[in-house]
């Protein structure tokens, strides 16, 4: 966008000059004012600039690739947030799936957890790692610092309590969980599990800001829906991103619906990676473009598959 020299280097209103004393604006940080009431008086002019800008600073942001998934505390392989649904796929040594067998999805385990959040040293331990150490007959310890979990739902209650209080989203998150299905002696309260969400969510924890988006959306408010979406999506949380591509999907956004579904598969989200294939089926996506999401796709899942993992997916169907 063009800006005149004046805006570069003096106040966007005035045309005043007032070097490192002028103040650029939050918003866009397109211009500069030398007080507010300048900047107040030139906003009729700055308006539709400034919130284009906005948008565009919002959208850099949002499509950028996701940070790395966090690993096992064990076995330091990613894990996925949810259990990897591809359970068709081949031995976890083989990475390379044509198009159309690609996968087929299950979808009851598609919403199961991947890990277990031990409250003890506040650790996520993977499933495969879960699995091996229970089969070496350690059934009642924490997979990671060994403590005894053979303990009263009260004595687990009052760990998980010290961690909340000590500020740990984790902790945080698993007490909304509990206030939500009024679990583990908890009454089941919607506003305080709600509150506990946001709370986590403000310590940028991504399944809170999903979970957030989940529950807005279920409310009607869509502004806050998608506002806490785009915040898991950002932070690396491949089921928020997904959702964020249904919904463009159906606004008629179908250019912006393929960005998030092609950031999600790249990342092993078999249900953006089955949308994808619907895209190229009716040419909405290129068959360069299916192609190399398909080669990340299997890519990620191999990172996130081990012998172990396929155990423990296995032994839950």
């Amino acid at each position: 966008m063009f800006r005149p020299s004046f805006m570069m280097n003096g106040c966007a209103e005035c045309g005043e000059e007032g070097g490192v004393s002028l103040k650029t604006c939050k918003a866009c940080m397109l211009v500069r004012y030398c007080n507010a009431a300048c900047q107040k008086k030139h906003w009729a002019t700055h308006k539709k600039a400034c919130k284009q800008r906005v948008a565009e600073l919002r959208d850099e942001a949002l499509f950028k690739d996701p940070p790395p998934k966090e690993d096992c505390q064990i076995c330091f392989l990613p894990m996925p947030i949810r259990l990897i649904c591809c359970i068709s796929l081949p031995p976890a040594t083989i990475s390379s799936v044509p198009i159309y067998d690609f996968a087929e999805a299950n979808e009851e385990l598609a919403t199961k957890g991947t890990a277990e959040y031990y409250p003890c040293c506040g650790k996520c331990i993977c499933g495969g790692c879960i699995h091996s150490f229970r089969e070496s007959g350690n059934t009642e310890r924490c997979a990671f610092c060994n403590a005894d979990c053979g303990k009263s739902v009260e004595e687990e209650v009052e760990e998980v309590m010290k961690r909340v209080e000590a500020n740990d989203a984790a902790s945080i998150y698993l007490l909304a969980l509990c206030y939500l299905h009024g679990r583990e002696g908890f009454q089941q309260d919607h506003a305080k599990s709600t509150e506990l969400y946001t709370r986590a969510a403000d310590l940028g924890y991504s399944k809170a800001h999903s979970n957030l988006g989940v529950f807005y959306y279920k409310e009607g408010d869509l502004k806050k829906a998608k506002f806490h979406n785009e915040a898991a999506a950002m932070a690396g949380h491949d089921g928020a991103r997904y959702n964020l591509g249904m919904d463009e999907a159906e606004s008629g956004n179908m250019e912006r619906a393929v960005k998030h579904w092609t950031i999600a598969a790249s990342a092993g989200h078999y249900k953006a990676m089955f949308q994808l294939k619907i895209g190229f089926e009716i040419g909405l996506v290129s068959r360069e473009s299916i192609d190399s999401t398909l080669a990340a796709y299997n890519s990620s899942c191999a990172e996130m598959r081990s012998e172990a993992r396929d155990i423990y997916i296995r032994a839950r169907t």
